[in-house]
């Protein structure tokens, strides 16, 4: 049975440490533990069934245990935000997903928490001191059964219209453990798969499909039923005792899953605030939200 994970340092936990084509390495800051695996070529990328490219991951404390987005930890996450962002132009923010289902909500709740500053231009920016802002254009883009569109359809059409230099993409991941659920921020250049971790594969949102870097952000906050089962009992007791589990799609959330979405969101609202309007100071960025 294929483990169903959107996190790269978890693909490498299955696949082996040792995978030719793949370079590894971590660090600590500011009480996060980050992690920074490149997939190089086809080999690795079929190895760990992930994109080539940069996967940035972020495991920091419980976002449901008195977690607060502290300046330190927003300014890191931020920063490694950066490191994939073209230096200027305009960024189109995508928040993914159905806002009415609390799993699914993440996207278009940081969306909600970005600013865009896209239509602040000429007088009205320089009379108002925020000529130093960086163009940025957001959308929710909702899902498919709400309003008939592919997400990369949605996408694409405007970045047809407004032609801007990336798009960064939020969604709700699927992690294989449940202890990285609402702890782990993947950030990564080699866009998204909407719904893949829950086996509901739609258009790929990347460079080639769009035209312009694609850099995906998101935060675990569901378990695939049958990789949960594997992982807790073992593969054996799987084949033996639990075909029903095997037989159905569910998944697994966490209780305060309403919490774990809402500080989610805040943290990543904040820290792509902080990335993309770098000239600004973040209690500044703060007073304009």
């Amino acid at each position: 049975m294929k483990l169903r994970t959107d996190l790269a340092i978890e693909a490498r936990e299955i696949a082996g440490e040792r995978v030719a084509g793949m370079d590894f390495r971590e660090y600590r800051e500011n009480d996060m533990k980050i992690s920074r695996l490149t997939v190089k070529n086809l080999r690795a990328k079929q190895i760990l069934g992930k994109e080539i490219g940069t996967y940035i991951t972020i495991e920091l404390p419980s976002l449901t245990d008195n977690f607060r987005e502290t300046d330190d930890k927003v300014k890191t996450i931020g920063r490694e935000i950066r490191r994939l962002l073209p230096v200027n132009g305009l960024l189109l923010v995508a928040g993914l997903g159905n806002e009415n289902i609390t799993p699914d909500s993440l996207g278009p709740k940081t969306g909600g928490r970005v600013l865009a500053t896209r239509h602040i231009s000429g007088e009205l920016a320089r009379s108002s001191g925020l000529d130093r802002l960086r163009p940025v254009a957001v959308i929710n883009t909702g899902v498919t059964g709400q309003t008939g569109i592919e997400t990369g359809e949605y996408i694409l059409s405007v970045v047809k219209r407004i032609k801007p230099n990336a798009v960064v993409a939020i969604d709700a991941l699927a992690s294989r453990r449940i202890e990285r659920l609402g702890r782990t921020v993947q950030i990564s250049d080699a866009g998204i798969s909407p719904g893949a971790g829950v086996g509901n594969h739609r258009t790929r949102i990347n460079q080639e499909t769009l035209g312009v870097p694609v850099i995906a952000i998101g935060v675990p906050t569901v378990v695939d039923a049958r990789t949960f089962a594997d992982d807790l009992l073992g593969a054996d007791e799987m084949r033996h005792g639990f075909s029903y589990a095997q037989s159905q799609p569910m998944i697994v959330i966490p209780r305060e899953i309403d919490l774990l979405t809402e500080r989610a969101s805040r943290l990543l609202g904040f820290s792509l605030n902080a990335a993309m309007q770098n000239s600004f100071e973040l209690k500044d960025l703060m007073s304009l939200m």
